[in-house]
């Protein structure tokens, strides 16, 4: 599925900027891959290595049912992304960039669709705005300990949501139990039953997210094979 077009203009305002602000010896490489890299730094706080890995994996999936050239691009164990300067180096001229601002945009939609809007454009809008300077270590001992505090209430409401997602998939098999019960029903019972574990699956990738961005070394462990189901 193709991203809204204000997604893909998004995506290739990005790329602009970057190719903009390619002035110097120190800026090597497409601008495209660039800019995933940055997004990867910034996105990736917020939702972890695994979370944005996952999520940058899915974006390339659908960016190649758009652009069959991505298929020789990968999104390794840590997020980073691979291949994609060999394929734009290959692109056509009037293809110059193309498949990187498809997966980009496809990244961006994602985010947009699970950090919520407000979020991804306040990190996108910093990450335009991001100089070099130094600051200061962000952790205290103030922050551990508050962080130990938490983990508890955190890892109980991320059990909730695993309940939750089991009643969803539950309802969803007794739906289609039912679909097949009453053969004149089975088409809307199968669409209500589909949407069902599509809400399980969004839940499954939330709760996912949200672990590994704010979950405490110390937390139990969630069994986070489950949420991948």
């Amino acid at each position: 599925m193709a991203p809204p077009q204000k997604t893909r203009d998004l995506a290739r305002s990005l790329v602009a900027s970057e190719a903009d602000a390619a002035t110097t010896a120190l800026h090597t490489g497409p601008a495209t891959v660039r800019v995933y890299e940055r997004l990867r730094r910034q996105l990736g706080a917020p939702v972890g290595v695994d979370g944005f890995q996952a999520l940058a994996s899915r974006a390339l999936a659908l960016a190649r049912s758009e652009s069959p050239r991505l298929s020789a691009v990968q999104i390794t164990a840590n997020g980073a992304l691979r291949g994609l300067g060999e394929v734009e180096s290959q692109a056509d001229a009037d293809e110059d960039g193309e498949a990187g601002v498809i997966l980009i945009a496809q990244l961006l939609g994602l985010f947009l669709t699970f950090l919520g809007e407000a979020t991804t454009l306040r990190l996108i809008e910093d990450l335009r705005l991001q100089a070099e300077v130094v600051t200061e270590p962000a952790s205290t001992a103030a922050d551990a300990n508050q962080s130990a505090a938490d983990a508890p209430a955190m890892a109980m409401a991320f059990e909730d949501l695993l309940l939750e997602i089991d009643r969803l998939r539950s309802v969803s098999d007794h739906i289609e139990t039912l679909a097949e019960r009453h053969p004149g029903m089975e088409e809307g019972l199968a669409s209500v039953a589909g949407n069902l574990r599509s809400i399980a699956t969004v839940l499954d990738v939330f709760t996912l997210i949200r672990s590994k961005a704010g979950g405490s070394q110390e937390a139990p462990d969630l069994e986070t094979n489950r949420y991948m189901n």
